[in-house]
């Protein structure tokens, strides 16, 4: 199957209307925040949307995408690869839309004047979300994983009088 690369700004109205469905990929070196959360963006994004109206009436684009990422072990300080995966579903702000009254699952979008939203800035802020807060290899291959890791020893601290002690003296009284 041939990738195609998917649009850069959606309307996802129109979309839903017509219960469009993509699937394609996204060139890595355009999501540059991305590749600045990370040591680098190893593949291109495979990403699958399909776009309808669910039971509520609401717009609605759901779907996933993965890419292999290279991050740096925070035990050892060697690089690792990452498959970070994703998955989504999304909701515009329309005029008529109670952000309160929708379910949880859902995201909400703002869309621009044109009534559309960048794809690309989407699915780079669920990645960057995706990416885990401490990246580490696992424990079965980090070089760093079965040794004791200390920094130094803590000096005991001095024994000083403890500064309440004169109300527990008053208190007595």
């Amino acid at each position: 199957m041939q990738k195609v690369k998917l649009p850069i700004k959606i309307d996802p109205v129109r979309c839903a209307a017509k219960r469009l469905d993509y699937v394609g990929v996204v060139e890595a070196d355009k999501l540059i925040r991305l590749g600045e959360s990370t040591v680098g963006v190893l593949t291109d994004i495979e990403a699958s949307l399909s776009f309808g109206i669910d039971a509520q009436g609401l717009t609605i684009m759901q779907g996933n995408a993965h890419t292999l990422v290279k991050l740096e072990c925070q035990r050892c300080n060697e690089t690792f690869d990452y498959r970070c995966e994703i998955e989504f579903v999304y909701t515009p702000l329309l005029k008529n839309t109670v952000v309160d009254e929708l379910p949880e699952a859902y995201e909400s979008i703002e869309l621009d004047e044109n009534g559309e939203f960048d794809l690309y800035e989407v699915l780079e802020d669920e990645f960057i979300l995706a990416l885990p807060i401490v990246p580490m290899h696992p424990l079965d291959v980090c070089p760093q994983a079965g040794r004791s890791m200390t920094w130094g020893k803590i000096e005991p601290a001095d024994e000083r009088p403890n500064p309440f002690a004169v109300l527990n003296g008053l208190k007595n009284k």
